[in-house]
């Protein structure tokens, strides 16, 4: 849905996912896949005009991987 608010990640997820933890990092994955399908949409024509709306595969997994990738090497948790 659109315009719907999630809650926010808990703390303890985040830190254990920066320590490589595997569902923690399954749980953020979860968390942003939403977004990361709305990033991922692509249009399409076909020969007769009409158009089509497909989820890009590679598109969305270079995205996963991003994800995977800046939390486990440089994310940071900043004091409040």
């Amino acid at each position: 849905m659109a315009g719907t608010v999630k809650s926010s990640i808990p703390l303890p997820v985040i830190l254990t996912a920066i320590d490589g933890d595997n569902e923690s990092l399954a749980l953020i994955l979860e968390h942003y896949k939403g977004y990361i399908r709305f990033l991922s949409m692509r249009r399409l024509k076909d020969e007769y005009g009409n158009e089509f709306h497909y989820i890009d595969e590679s598109v969305r997994l270079r995205l996963e991987v991003k994800l995977l990738h800046s939390i486990v090497t440089g994310f940071k948790v900043l004091p409040e």
